[in-house]
C-alpha cells in the first residue's frame, strides 16, 4: 500500500484523529421504513441484482442510488461488495466509494478509503478536498490540496475551485494568503477565464472582505455568467456597499442578463444595507415581472427587505402571500413582529406556526429569546424555553447565547448565571453574552468575576471580550483593573486592534489618567482617523475641550482630514461650554473641509452659536446650509430659538417644515412644545402634544416630550395636570420631570404636592441635594420656616451637601 507520500505525516496523523471523532456509528434505527421496505420488498429485485452484479458498471449504479438515498448502510454493504470481489486496486470503484461517503456526511469513512487506495489520481485528490470543505474542516482541505500539488499532480478547475471555497470559509489572514497563491496559480496555467475558476476567486474574495480584488476579478472576466455577477451583487451587499450592489443590478438589468433567484435575494440585501426603499419596489415589480413571487427564497428576502426599512405591513403582506412557507419565511416574520413590541402577536404568530406543523429551527429559537428580552417578558421567554427543550435546541450554541441575552434583558442575572453554569460545554459567546448581560445590570464585581474565571481557565479572549470587560472597567472606573486588562490585550495580540485600543483610551480618559492615554495613542504604529476621532471625542466626553483642540489641531498638521463625528463631537463641547470664539473657529474649519452640507455638523454648529447666545449666526448657519430641508437642521433651529424664547420664530419654523413635507420627528416636538413653555403658550402645546398621535401617527411619545409638556404646565402654574401626566404616562418618573414639577410647586407655593413630589424624588436620588433644597424654597417662600428649617436639618442628619453654586466668563 502506498502512504500519503507529499501530504505528510502530520496531515496523516491529523486526518486519522478527525476521522476518529468524527465517524458516525451506523445504527441500524437511523434506517427510516420506507428504505427498510426498499431492501426487503420483492418490488426493489433489481436493487438487489446490482448488489451482486460483478462488474464496475452496476456497483457505480448501486453506489449511485446508495448516494441519492442518503442511505450509509446501503453504502457500506456496497463496500463490502467491492472488498469480497477484490476490486481494492479499481481507482474508479474507489473513488465514487469516496464521493457516495461523502456525500452521506461519512467524510471519516471517505478518508480511510483515500488512505488505503495503492494508486490515486487528479480526481481522487480532488473528490477529497471538496469533501473536507463540504464537511467544514476547510484547514484539511487545504493541506490535502498541498499534498496534491507535491504529488506531482496538476490541478484542474473543479481542484481549484473547491480549494478556493475553502479558503472562502475558512475566514483568516492565512486562508487569505493561500487563496491569493491559488488566484496566481490560475493565473499561470491560464484558467482564470473559467467561469467556474472566475468565480470562485471572485467569491473568495467578496467572503474575505476584499471588495477591492473582488471588483479587479469582476472587471477582468470577458465571459461572466450569471452566477459571477450574482457573487459581486452579494460581495458588496456583505461589505455593507448597498449602493455599489445596486448599481451591478441596474448594470445587468441594462446589459440584458438574465437574472435568477440568487440574483433577487442579493439585491435585495443590499436594498436592505443601503435603506433604499424606492429601489426595493422596483425589484419588487422586476420579480413579479420575472415570475419569480413564487420562489419562497425570493419572497423571504423581499419580506425581510421591507422589514428592514420599516415597512412592517408591507413585509406582512408579502409574508401572507408566500404559497410554500418555510421556516425561514416565519422566522422572517418573527423578526418583523420583534420591532413592533407587541407580546399578544408574536405569541398568536408562534401558535399559528405550530398549527402549520412547521418545526422551529435553532434561528427560530435566537430570534424568539431575543425579543422577549427586547419586550422584558420573562414570562413568555420560560414558555418558549420550555418549547426549546421539547425540541431539542436549547444546547445550540446561538440559542444558549440569546437565553443568556434574554435573562439579562429582562433584569433575571441570577437565572441567567444559574443557565450558564448549567452548561457542560462554554463556548467563548456565552461567557461574552454574561458578561454583557453584567455591564447592562450594573454589575461590574460581577462582570470582573466572570472574565477573571475565563481567564483563568485558558480560554481565548476575542476582541469583544475585551471590548465588554473594557466597558464594565469604564463605568466602575476601575484604574487597577484598565492596566491588568491593557496587559492581557496586549498578552493576547489585541494591541492593535481598532475597537478594542478605542475602549482602552475611553477608559484612561475616563479615569483622569491622561498622560497613560497620551502614551498609548502615540504608541501606535498607524494612525487613522477613527483613532484620533476616538481620543478626541474621549476627551470632551470627559470635559477636556481645550485638550480635545489641541488633538484637532495635531491631526491637520498631521495631514489628516477630521470627519463629521471629530467636528460634531468638538462642536457640542463648545455649546455645552458656551465658548463662542472656539465655536467661531471650528465654524471656520468646517467651511474649509467643506462639511457645510453634513447634517450633524451644520446642527451641531447651530446649537453651539444658539448657546452661545449668538442666534443671529445660528440662522445665517441655518439659511446658508445645503441640507435646510432635512429634519435635523430644523430641530437645531427650533431649538434654537427656544432657548432665546423666540416661540414665533420657532413656530414659523416649524410651519415651514410642514410646507416643505417634512415629516416631524419626536425631537421636533420636544423643540416646538419646549418653545410653547419657555413663553407661556400652554394651550399651543397642549395642541402640539394631542397632533403628535392624530397628525404624526407617532407611537409611543417619548419620555423627553412627556418631560417637555411636564415643564411646560409646572412653569405656568398647571401643577395638577401636570402631576395627572406623570402619574398617567406609560414611563417610571424619573427625577429629571420630577424636579419640574417640584420646581414649579415653589414658583407657585403649591406646599402639598411640593411634598409628594420631593417625596418621589428622595426615594430615587437620595444623596441629591436637589429635593431638599427645591421642598426648603417652598416652605420658605410659603412662609412656613419652621418646615424649611427641619429639611435643612435633616439633609445634615443624612449627610447630603449642598453643591456650590458658580458662575465663570469666557476670557
Amino acid at each position: 500500500m502506498r502512504s500519503l507520500g507529499g501530504v505528510g505525516l502530520t496531515l496523516t496523523s491529523r486526518l486519522r484523529g478527525f476521522i476518529l471523532s468524527t465517524t458516525k456509528p451506523r445504527a441500524f434505527h437511523a434506517i427510516s421504513k420506507d428504505q427498510l421496505q426498499l431492501y426487503t420488498s420483492k418490488s426493489c429485485s433489481s436493487c438487489s441484482n446490482l448488489l451482486v452484479g460483478k462488474d464496475p458498471t452496476s456497483i457505480v449504479a448501486a453506489l449511485s442510488l446508495s448516494e441519492t438515498s442518503k442511505s450509509c448502510f446501503l453504502g457500506t454493504q456496497i463496500h463490502s461488495h467491492i472488498i469480497k470481489l477484490g476490486f481494492t486496486d479499481d481507482i474508479f470503484l474507489l473513488n465514487n466509494l469516496i464521493k457516495m461517503y461523502s456525500k452521506c456526511g461519512l467524510v471519516g469513512d471517505g478518508f480511510r478509503v483515500f488512505d488505503k487506495m495503492p494508486d490515486r489520481n487528479l480526481v481522487t485528490w480532488t473528490l477529497m478536498i471538496s469533501a473536507a470543505v463540504q464537511d467544514g474542516q476547510f484547514e484539511w482541505g487545504l493541506e490535502i490540496y498541498l499534498g496534491l500539488i507535491r504529488s506531482g499532480l496538476r490541478p484542474n478547475e473543479f481542484t481549484v475551485g473547491s480549494v478556493l471555497k475553502g479558503c472562502a470559509e475558512c475566514a483568516s489572514t492565512k486562508a487569505y494568503e493561500f487563496g491569493m497563491s491559488v488566484h496566481c496559480f490560475a493565473l499561470k496555467v491560464g484558467i482564470e477565464q473559467s467561469c467556474y475558476v472566475g468565480g470562485s476567486i471572485l467569491n473568495m474574495y467578496a467572503k474575505l472582505e476584499d471588495i477591492e480584488s473582488a471588483k479587479g476579478v469582476f472587471e477582468s472576466m470577458s465571459n461572466l455568467d450569471t452566477a459571477g455577477w450574482n457573487t459581486m451583487i452579494g460581495g458588496y451587499a456583505q461589505c455593507s456597499y448597498g449602493l455599489e450592489a445596486l448599481k451591478v443590478v441596474s448594470l445587468m438589468v441594462w446589459r440584458g442578463i438574465s437574472m435568477d433567484q440568487f440574483t433577487f435575494v442579493n439585491a435585495l440585501k443590499g436594498c436592505s444595507v443601503m435603506g433604499n426603499l424606492d429601489f426595493g419596489k422596483q425589484l419588487h415589480g422586476l420579480i413579479i415581472q420575472s415570475e419569480m413571487e413564487f420562489s419562497t427564497s425570493v419572497v423571504n428576502a423581499l419580506s425581510d427587505m421591507y422589514s428592514r426599512n420599516g415597512k412592517k405591513d408591507a413585509a406582512l403582506k408579502v409574508f401572507n402571500r408566500i404559497q410554500a412557507k418555510d421556516v425561514i419565511s416565519w422566522n422572517t416574520a418573527f423578526g418583523v413582529f420583534s420591532e413592533d413590541k407587541n407580546t399578544r402577536e408574536i405569541g398568536k404568530l408562534v401558535h399559528e406556526f405550530m398549527l402549520a406543523n412547521m418545526k422551529p429551527n435553532h434561528v427560530t429559537f435566537s430570534i424568539l429569546f431575543r425579543q422577549c428580552g427586547e419586550l422584558l417578558d420573562l414570562n413568555l421567554g420560560l414558555q418558549f424555553y420550555s418549547l426549546a427543550l421539547q425540541f431539542g435546541f436549547w444546547n445550540e450554541a446561538n440559542v444558549r447565547s440569546s437565553i443568556i441575552n434574554m435573562f439579562s434583558r429582562c433584569g433575571a442575572m441570577d437565572m441567567a448565571r444559574l443557565f450558564f453554569d448549567s452548561l457542560l460545554d462554554k463556548n467563548l459567546t456565552s461567557w461574552n453574552e454574561l458578561i454583557s448581560g453584567y455591564n447592562s445590570n450594573h454589575c461590574y464585581t460581577e462582570a470582573r468575576k466572570i472574565f477573571c474565571d475565563l481567564w483563568d481557565l485558558g480560554v481565548e479572549a476575542s476582541e469583544v471580550t475585551f471590548s465588554s470587560i473594557l466597558e464594565t472597567c469604564y463605568k466602575d472606573e476601575h484604574q487597577e483593573m484598565i492596566r491588568q486588562i491593557h496587559g492581557a490585550v496586549v498578552k493576547s495580540g489585541f494591541s492593535f486592534h481598532g475597537y478594542v485600543c478605542s475602549f482602552l483610551i475611553k477608559c484612561y480618559v475616563k479615569v483622569g489618567l491622561l498622560d497613560d492615554s497620551f502614551e498609548f495613542f502615540n504608541g501606535f504604529e498607524t494612525l487613522d482617523v477613527e483613532s484620533w476621532g476616538t481620543m478626541i471625542s474621549a476627551l470632551v466626553h470627559q470635559g477636556h475641550l481645550f485638550e480635545a483642540i489641541k488633538f484637532l489641531k495635531s491631526l491637520r498638521e498631521a495631514g489628516g482630514k477630521p470627519d463629521e463625528f471629530i467636528l460634531g463631537s468638538i462642536l457640542n463641547s463648545c455649546a455645552d461650554n458656551a465658548g463662542y470664539h472656539l465655536t467661531k473657529s471650528v465654524h471656520s474649519v468646517v467651511i474649509k473641509m467643506g462639511f457645510q452640507s453634513q447634517v450633524f455638523v451644520v446642527s451641531a454648529v447651530i446649537d453651539a452659536y444658539a448657546k452661545c447666545g449668538d442666534i443671529g449666526s445660528a440662522q445665517m448657519t441655518f439659511s446658508q446650509s445645503f441640507r435646510s430641508g432635512d429634519v435635523v437642521i430644523y430641530n437645531a433651529m427650533i431649538m434654537a430659538c427656544a432657548h432665546h424664547g423666540l416661540d414665533k420664530e420657532a413656530m414659523g419654523f416649524f410651519e415651514k417644515m410642514k410646507l416643505a413635507r417634512i415629516k416631524p420627528s419626536q425631537a421636533t416636538y420636544v423643540s416646538v412644545i419646549a418653545a410653547c413653555a419657555h413663553v407661556g403658550q400652554v394651550d399651543l402645546g397642549r395642541l402640539l402634544f394631542e397632533s403628535i398621535n392624530s397628525d404624526s401617527k407617532m407611537e409611543p411619545i417619548s419620555e423627553d416630550i412627556y418631560g417637555c409638556m411636564v415643564d411646560m404646565l409646572s412653569r405656568s402654574g398647571y401643577l395638577k395636570d401636570a402631576r395627572q401626566m406623570i402619574e398617567g404616562m406609560p414611563y417610571t418618573p424619573w427625577p429629571a420631570i420630577l424636579r419640574s414639577l417640584l420646581s414649579g410647586c415653589r414658583i407657585h407655593g403649591n406646599i402639598e404636592l411640593g411634598e409628594w413630589t420631593a417625596k418621589k424624588l428622595v426615594q430615587l436620588v437620595p444623596e441629591n441635594d436637589v429635593p431638599y433644597v427645591l421642598l426648603s424654597k417652598v416652605y420658605s417662600e410659603g412662609g412656613s420656616w419652621e418646615d424649611a428649617t427641619k429639611i435643612r436639618r435633616e439633609m445634615i442628619e443624612r449627610g447630603v451637601l449642598k453643591n456650590t453654586g458658580y458662575s465663570w466668563i469666557e476670557v
